[in-house]
């Protein structure tokens, strides 16, 4: 079969479906066809929430009522090569889409760990796939000892939730000093680290797994130190690399673990395909160097640009780097990152000045469901510009993070975040006369002055 669409966006994630939908509303006129590999893909953020707090892994389910609502047509197939000259895209089933405009949303892929005994039975990645999801919850459920390595998001946030489950012993093994140590400074990964243990989990930092040990199925790892642990199953919480192979086999300028190099609007080399979400390169808003940065919500800011701009630039882009803005929830504890680290502020040879608070996120704090919260804001110290800050907390903290992402996306200063007007209520924020935001910014003032 060959067809002829004027926009033909290759996957079906939160990329694909928000730039199928922007496109929509900016060229109502347009033929537009969403291509992707699975029937039924997951909400991805949800995935580890699946296996036990969702009580139907079902619930989990990324839909196709976006797409459905705004009469663009969803075709299931697999592109297999892209032809730059004749403006077509092969696919798995042998037909041929020529398109005027191609976006790739094609995702990443599970970084392959090269640890001997990988492929045994009882060790699970994670894809992107409703159907196969459901099949390894079921598996897991039977297990009793649990094993996640890594120690970033996804593999803090399966630790957590596998926790919760019946007669589960966890373990997680994360090979730098402390878990979440990309986006948190250690004061931050350390009560992130007590809250998991809090819940059962065997935390192991600094170590790694050197072999998986069993017949066909795995019974034991052999860590760095030289021990053992049994184990009946693993849980692959490592990340992913951007999938860049239909790119780089077209010809596109790529990196296998930087992605799809594009310019402020999404553009490849070629000026009418564009890349979105994670297969696309990142760089810091800051330094402009390639990150790993790999997040839904990052993913639809680009498809938001990339959907308006296809065929003239109509969204001028403002935000001319990519943040790493994240929030992730540990039973009932809130942790959010934005911008730099004071580590990679550090690193990256900025001088800085530091900004801390420790409070309740309630007033007073003898309210039921107080929590203890804590701020750190990280400046310029000669300009005062805001370069990044963290926070862990109750609820409210979910929010916080957003406005320093704000912030951040602003250059705003610490004198604009000391006089910061804000709405607060006992129930909801921390008391107006000790807003950890406007602390935090008077704390590090301080500090610029001495």
């Amino acid at each position: 079969m060959e067809r002829k669409t004027d926009v033909l966006v290759v996957g079906g994630g939160p990329a694909g479906i928000i730039t199928a939908v922007t496109a929509r509303k900016y060229y109502p006129d347009k033929d537009i066809v969403v291509m992707k590999d699975v029937e039924h893909g997951v909400i991805p953020c949800g995935i580890p929430y699946m296996f036990a707090s969702l009580k139907n892994p079902d619930e989990n389910k990324l839909g196709n009522a976006a797409l459905d609502n705004n009469k663009i047509d969803c075709v299931i197939d697999m592109a297999v090569k892209i032809d730059k000259e004749k403006k077509s895209v092969l696919t798995d089933k042998g037909d041929t889409y020529f398109y005027d405009k191609l976006v790739l949303a094609v995702g990443s892929t599970p970084v392959n760990l090269p640890i001997p005994g990988i492929d045994k039975k009882g060790v699970y990645s994670i894809p992107k796939d409703l159907n196969y999801l459901k099949e390894i919850i079921i598996e897991i459920k039977r297990y009793k000892k649990i094993l996640v390595i890594g120690g970033g998001f996804i593999g803090v946030e399966f630790a957590d939730e596998l926790a919760k489950l019946d007669e589960k012993e966890v373990a997680l093994v994360e090979m730098l000093p402390s878990i979440l140590a990309n986006s948190f400074d250690p004061e931050f990964s350390k009560i992130a680290e007590d809250k998991l243990k809090e819940a059962g989990v065997n935390i192991m930092t600094g170590i790694s797994v050197k072999e998986i040990l069993g017949d066909q199925k795995v019974e034991k790892v052999k860590l760095s130190d030289g021990s053992e642990l049994e184990i009946d199953a693993i849980i692959l919480g490592v990340g992913s690399i951007p999938d860049v192979h239909l790119a780089h086999e077209a010809g596109l300028d790529s990196d296998k673990r930087k992605g799809i190099f594009v310019d402020e609007y999404m553009r490849t080399g070629e000026s009418d395909i564009f890349a979105v979400g994670d297969c696309a390169c990142k760089r810091d808003f800051y330094t402009r160097k390639p990150i790993p940065v790999m997040l839904a919500s990052t993913a639809t800011a680009e498809a938001r640009i990339a959907g308006a701009n296809l065929y003239k630039i109509k969204v001028v882009r403002e935000n001319k780097g990519t943040i790493a803005i994240y929030s992730t929830y540990l039973d009932g504890l809130v942790f959010g990152s934005a911008g730099l680290t004071e580590t990679t502020a550090l690193a990256e040879g900025f001088e800085i000045a530091i900004g801390n608070v420790e409070g309740v996120d309630k007033h007073p704090g003898s309210l039921p469901g107080a929590s203890k919260s804590k701020l750190k804001l990280i400046f310029s110290k000669q300009s005062g510009i805001i370069l990044g800050g963290q926070v862990s907390g109750g609820m409210s903290c979910a929010q916080i993070i957003n406005i320093i992402g704000v912030a951040i996306q602003k250059r705003m200063s610490y004198t604009e975040l000391e006089t910061l007007q804000m709405a607060t209520h006992p129930y909801l924020t921390s008391a107006p006369t000790v807003y950890p935001l406007v602390v935090a910014a008077q704390n590090a003032g301080s500090n610029m002055r001495s």
